[in-house]
């Protein structure tokens, strides 16, 4: 019997790992290919890879490793006040501009689809000329891609007004390829045979990878094009609210589950990010807080033992179907003081109450080599969809 070398590891913890996590970590070591794991700080449990880790390939590409929210990540911009710094989007957001943010938001950007008719033609056209690798897929394109454009989704995906230590006013969102990026995960899942141990893989060089592959940059590009049609939207809404305008210069954005070929240590590698962000020296990245929490613009290290990586976010603390059992609407409502949020959806959305997630400060003091904080930025208005 053949025994797998188990791949080199290097961890960036901020608590303990539970006995579950630390399972899955060592399973994956052993994974076919794998030559080499970064352990983020946020790690948590995941369905085949614990969401905050990052691991290397020479030949083989594991679809599953990054889930199905290809190309999910962050976006963000910054707004200038006219009127200066006692301008009305000084100091906290008023009672009266909340509401408005809140009507704009639900009005522009829907959690789940825009009504009316899918038609191709809401697709940009580099989206809709640009074949997806079945024909199974291009039916989800027609059907649900042009209408899940511009959409923010559930869970942890969110739309943020946020406040930085020096003044300045930023809109921060989180979301991904919405149904397109599963729909290719299962596509191409359901092509490759599962192995009595690890997970399903594809060679990278043959026609199933190349499809896969070019599947998974479509999805990166759409995840790329929903971001930005949403920024746009909820910043006219933030502008009208507020009276302010988005420097379109100052607009970051990062994809945290994605694949990339890269060379690491002199190596050519196929780079699995799940819930983990590009951490080359001097680039750029979004890391944010759990709802209520402080959130960080950085810029990467480049540090080689986490393959240029660093964490997504603060990781859960506890799973969701705890944190409902846990943590009641009014725990939660008092965890958001001084954070504008719809309280309607409290019951909703208990299972992303900040407890629900570890210290966010703690996750940035244990991967100091990773990042460098540019600014940190406290949340004002949370809009998520339920």
């Amino acid at each position: 019997m053949t025994m797998t070398t188990p791949a080199t590891e290097h961890r960036w913890l901020a608590t303990a790992l539970p006995a579950d996590v630390e399972a899955s970590l060592q399973r994956l070591r052993r994974t076919a290919d794998v030559r080499h794991v970064a352990v983020m700080p946020d790690v948590h449990l995941g369905t085949d890879v614990c969401v905050g880790t990052v691991l290397a390939t020479e030949q083989l590409l594991y679809p599953g490793a990054i889930g199905g929210d290809i190309g999910c990540g962050m976006a963000a911009i910054r707004f200038r006040d006219p009127a200066g710094a006692d301008g009305p989007a000084a100091g906290p957001v008023p009672r009266a501009a909340a509401a408005a943010i809140f009507r704009g938001l639900y009005r522009a950007i829907p959690a789940t689809k825009h009504p009316g008719p899918a038609r191709l033609e809401r697709l940009p056209p580099t989206l809709r000329e640009r074949p997806l690798s079945a024909s199974s897929l291009e039916t989800r394109k027609r059907r649900d891609g042009c209408v899940q454009l511009g959409t923010l989704g559930g869970g942890n995906h969110f739309v943020e007004l946020q406040r930085d230590d020096a003044g300045a006013l930023w809109l921060m969102l989180h979301s991904g390829s919405r149904g397109m990026g599963q729909a290719i995960l299962q596509h191409h899942l359901g092509a490759l045979a599962t192995p009595a141990r690890g997970m399903p893989a594809v060679a990278a060089d043959s026609p199933a990878g190349a499809a896969y592959l070019a599947d998974l940059a479509w999805a990166l590009a759409y995840a790329e094009a929903n971001r930005g049609q949403m920024v746009t939207r909820a910043a006219e809404v933030v502008a009208s609210a507020l009276a302010v305008e988005p420097e379109a210069a100052s607009y970051v954005a990062c994809h945290h589950n994605y694949i990339e070929r890269e060379v690491h240590d002199g190596r050519l590698l196929w780079v699995h990010r799940k819930g983990a962000i590009s951490a080359r020296d001097g680039e750029p990245g979004l890391i944010p807080g759990s709802m209520g929490t402080p959130s960080f613009h950085v810029l990467g290290r480049g540090h080689p033992d986490s393959l240029c990586s660093s964490s997504h976010g603060a990781g859960r603390a506890m799973s969701r179907g705890e944190a409902r059992r846990r943590v009641s609407a009014r725990e939660l409502e008092h965890e958001m003081t001084g954070t504008w949020f719809d309280v309607r959806q409290a019951d909703h959305l208990r299972d992303e109450a900040p407890s629900a997630y570890k210290d966010i400060g703690a996750v940035m003091r244990a991967q100091r080599d990773l990042t460098r904080i540019v600014r940190r930025l406290h949340p004002l208005l949370s809009y998520k969809g339920v």
